[in-house]
């Protein structure tokens, strides 16, 4: 017992003395560059491409295999969002993993929506030289995904993580805003400082995330600040969008599979099993998990997409 007392004393120290010496600094940053330090390690590399609306696509390309796009999802990027998950399918595939447009390093001189999020996709694609890929998204990225699907001659596998596609209504909006206590859903989803910040991470994480100011400051500054109006059309267009993808022949789409949190406050569970039904795919509900699955699952998720994928 003892023991036990001095190990959680010692990490505590630990950790104190080390939220001490970076609560002046950057301590978002530190942990950014510590999560790119561990993919440089398993060989992947940054590289910028030039979209042809003006712009560029930032993207991490690493190992070697069938190519597997991963799509993050609103208010990350592909490091936040999919780190644990790289590391170990790079070792089976060749995986592309993008910033989209507006986050990250990535931005683009086209109209803010879903067809040019997906046109810029299909630009890296080609100057890859990849005519056919699988794909997996989450949240914002499955509306990519979905919409990618619509090429099935393009796409070989889909994988679609807590996104509703195209079943989504006005009043799963309301109910969404009435459940995040805010007026739109843009006002969730593009915070403005950093207890909105706190606010969208407590819908989206099954366990609420206890952060100190800084941190919460570090965040917002980092991942939320630039490119706000975008950002907020983004989440506006979709509504215009949902009618394009809604009349898609699903019955030509490649082979998919949803995977789904059982808590999540996003798109309630409802939403999954009607998408399922939708695109006649088997449906993977997790247990204890809410909306952000890649970062609260990782090791299941990737155990997942290996068996769906293989």
């Amino acid at each position: 017992m003892r023991f036990l007392v001095n190990r959680q004393l010692t990490k505590f120290i630990v950790i104190f003395i080390t939220l001490t010496i970076l609560g002046g600094c950057e301590l978002v940053q530190w942990k950014e560059q510590h999560d790119h330090n561990q993919l440089y390690a398993q060989g992947y590399q940054e590289h910028l491409l030039k979209l042809e609306e003006g712009g560029q696509l930032k993207y991490w390309l690493g190992g070697t295999g069938k190519p597997l796009l991963l799509i993050h999802g609103f208010g990350g990027n592909a490091v936040s969002t999919w780190k644990e998950e790289m590391l170990e399918l790079s070792k089976h595939y060749q995986v592309i993993a993008p910033d989209l447009a507006w986050f990250g390093d990535s931005y683009s001189m086209g109209p803010p929506n879903l067809t040019t999020q997906t046109e810029t996709i299909w630009q890296l694609l080609d100057a890859l030289g990849i005519d056919k890929v699988h794909v997996a998204g989450i949240s914002y990225g499955g509306f990519i995904a979905y919409n990618m699907m619509m090429q099935p001659d393009r796409v070989e596998k889909g994988v679609i993580i807590a996104s509703p596609g195209p079943l989504f209504s006005d009043e799963d909006l309301e109910e969404l805003c009435h459940r995040a206590g805010v007026e739109k859903p843009e006002r969730l989803f593009v915070p403005n400082n950093r207890d909105e910040v706190r606010r969208l991470f407590n819908n989206v994480f099954y366990e609420p995330k206890k952060m100190p100011d800084f941190v919460a400051e570090q965040i917002y500054s980092g991942y939320f600040s630039p490119h706000k109006k975008e950002k907020e059309h983004l989440i506006q267009s979709l509504v215009d969008e949902r009618e394009r993808i809604t009349n898609a022949d699903t019955a030509s789409f490649p082979p998919s599979m949803l995977i789904w949190g059982d808590s999540d406050q996003i798109f309630p569970l409802k939403n999954g099993i009607a998408l399922s039904q939708h695109l006649n795919s088997a449906i993977v509900v997790l247990p204890e998990t809410a909306h952000g699955v890649t970062n609260e699952q990782p090791k299941i998720v990737t155990k997942l997409l290996k068996l769906f994928l293989s």
